[in-house]
């Protein structure tokens, strides 16, 4: 049955009933945890995941609400099923995804805004809107940056692009290879067995290809490329470029737990996996640790600092503003875990002012929100290929995640005018809906007829560039500027550098050479950059390494300036290459809380 939206809003209303009801029950002193997590998400989940299924008892402290996945996720709605299907007031218009965050601050001085009172937020996908955060709630300052922050159990998970690629020798040992920046203090080896591990319990999809730019895994039954894709794939091994099977953190062969399904192909994956085939942290994480009885669920709990023990030099617990009663309420415990994402454990850290640390808690280096990277999106191209146009039309929808071709600049060769590399995704083919429709000419009979000519061999691709660690790009907190809670936001000094715009160059070219090679017909390259922060994927703001002075963290992800702090998420990763990030934040949580597992065990922590 369809979910309307006047029952997705009971639903609501439930959820977020329940979620209130739940935190006003859990206050300081009605139990005793030994860690507390902040964040839900990947990092988060995981953590409280290998932490209470370990026998520890955990706090789970998530800033926003529960979710009921099997209505929210909401897979198979179609579009006219919503009762508010365009009846925005006259004048008004739904919020592009490119304003996002891009709106000039401070929003009431908007007209059209204020008068509106229009919810700011995320909005690339309709279906996903409740889970996002309003902005005029979530200011940020300085250089424009998109940040996609989702207040809900589970974070960004519920719509994450399934991605589920490994990093490998060639990021771990990068300096080494083009002498930009550091290493990592670590090496794939030191990683692999967690990949392996995170393959087995939630399930990755995918072909053994023996590419040293993105290392194989443990792989579940992958999904096919379609006829155009095959022809595109042979068009570019002549180049000595490879077109692979996407890899999805998908279940394919089989259910994991109880609360997870095989994947039935049905190809609406970032509305949220209703059956939980997809890996989302709820279904595959926080609820199996949950059941484990050892581990507590506080929701709309936002973390603002850590609290020091000046004499001992030893975190003592969380400062916690309740969300919905302002309550500031301090929780104790042995060790606290940041999971929050890269840019929020980073905002609480610098917020975690003491005498002790007057710049932040793990500042002592000066680099705490430093080096911030992420990848150079926007740069896409698409043609037709010949051999399918005309041809019937075939059900080529239904997968998780589209074919990629990885990396392959920089790898034996060196290109004369930037280091690091890129790798491209998308496919073609019918999916469940022919929106090169939009760019076609004409209307009546005619249309329809070259609409359906050239629905078989549509194939578009877009990249994702390495954006360089540097530590001119930043994050700072502005303390003039608060969110509703009274908090800090965060002030962002951030650019694209030179490697970015000329690897972005280069980016169109090989795609727009790709699609010739293919003999490609109507061939359409988008040549500039989408803004920073467009890909979701920022990393690097308390990057790891073994001397205080020149890094945040130690190599197991645990502060140098007080022992029992540790980041669970991308904060500590030195860079990041042209993968996905999540796969890499799920085995390097797992390393971590296996790391603190045994300095728990032997009173260290």
């Amino acid at each position: 049955m369809m979910q309307t939206d006047r029952t997705l809003t009971l639903d609501l209303d439930n959820v977020a009933g329940e979620s209130r009801r739940l935190a006003a029950a859990i206050k300081p002193g009605t139990d005793r945890w030994d860690v507390i997590v902040v964040g839900s998400g990947a990092a988060g989940g995981m953590a409280a995941y290998q932490l209470a299924m370990a026998g520890i008892k955990v706090l789970l402290l998530e800033a926003g609400r529960l979710i009921d996945e099997r209505t929210e996720y909401r897979t198979m709605e179609w579009p006219y099923a919503s009762m508010r299907r365009n009846r925005l007031p006259p004048g008004e218009r739904p919020i592009a995804v490119a304003e996002y965050n891009f709106l000039d601050r401070p929003y009431g001085n908007n007209p059209a805004f204020e008068k509106s009172k229009k919810v700011l937020s995320y909005s690339g996908n309709t279906f996903t809107r409740n889970w996002v955060v309003d902005e005029r709630q979530h200011p940020t300052t300085g250089t424009p940056y998109a940040w996609v922050r989702a207040r809900v159990l589970g974070g960004r998970t519920n719509f994450w692009g399934r991605g589920a690629l490994r990093y490998g020798p060639l990021q771990f040992n990068a300096a080494s290879r083009d002498g930009f920046d550091v290493d990592w203090p670590i090496s794939y080896d030191d990683v692999k067995p967690y990949y392996d591990k995170v393959d087995v319990l939630l399930g990755c999809s995918g072909t053994k290809e023996g590419l040293e730019q993105v290392p194989d895994g443990i792989f579940q039954r992958p999904y096919k490329l379609n006829c155009v894709e095959v022809a595109f794939k042979r068009a570019i091994a002549k180049m000595g470029r490879h077109y692979i099977p996407g890899r999805a953190g998908v279940t394919t062969d089989g259910v994991l737990n109880k609360y997870r399904a095989k994947c039935a192909g049905r190809g609406r994956c970032g509305r949220g996996c209703n059956i939980g085939a997809a890996f989302h942290s709820p279904t595959a994480l926080v609820y199996p640790a949950r059941d484990s009885g050892n581990l507590t669920i506080r929701p709309y709990s936002i973390v603002s600092e850590v609290l020091i023990d000046d004499a001992t030099n030893i975190a003592t617990g969380v400062r916690v503003i309740d969300a919905n009663t302002r309550e500031v309420l301090d929780f104790p415990a042995r060790v606290v875990v940041l999971g929050a994402g890269t840019l929020d454990s980073t905002r609480i850290l610098l917020n975690s002012r003491t005498r002790a640390y007057p710049d932040g808690l793990g500042n002592s280096s000066g680099l705490l929100g430093c080096y911030l990277s992420e990848h150079v999106m926007g740069i896409r191209g698409s043609g037709y290929i010949p051999a399918r146009i005309g041809t019937e039309t075939t059900l080529d929808d239904g997968r998780p995640v589209a074919p990629y071709i990885p990396r392959f600049r920089n790898i034996t060769d060196r290109h004369p005018d930037f280091i690091r590399g890129y790798h491209f995704q998308g496919g073609g083919g019918c999916a469940d809906y022919p929106s090169m429709a939009h760019d076609m000419p004409g209307y009546g009979k005619s249309f329809k007829s070259s609409v359906r000519k050239y629905y078989p061999a549509i194939i578009s691709f877009g990249g994702f560039g390495e954006v360089l660690p540097r530590k001119e790009n930043r994050v700072m907190l502005d303390r003039d500027v608060k969110d509703a809670w009274g908090i800090p936001v965060l002030r962002f000094d951030y650019r694209f550098g030179d490697n970015e715009l000329k690897m972005a160059k280069d980016m169109a070219d090989s795609i727009e050479e790709m699609l010739m090679a293919a003999h490609a017909e109507d061939i359409k390259i988008e040549r500039e950059p989408l803004p920073p922060g467009w890909s979701i994927h920022e990393i690097g703001t308390a990057r790891m390494g073994r001397d205080p002075k020149t890094s945040v963290t130690d190599p197991s992800c645990r502060l140098h300036d007080v022992k029992n702090v540790y980041l669970a998420d991308a904060a500590p990763f030195v860079c990041g290459g042209t993968q996905n990030t999540t796969w890499s934040i799920l085995a390097m949580a797992w390393r971590t809380m296996d790391l603190l597992k045994e300095r728990m065990r032997t009173g260290d922590v």
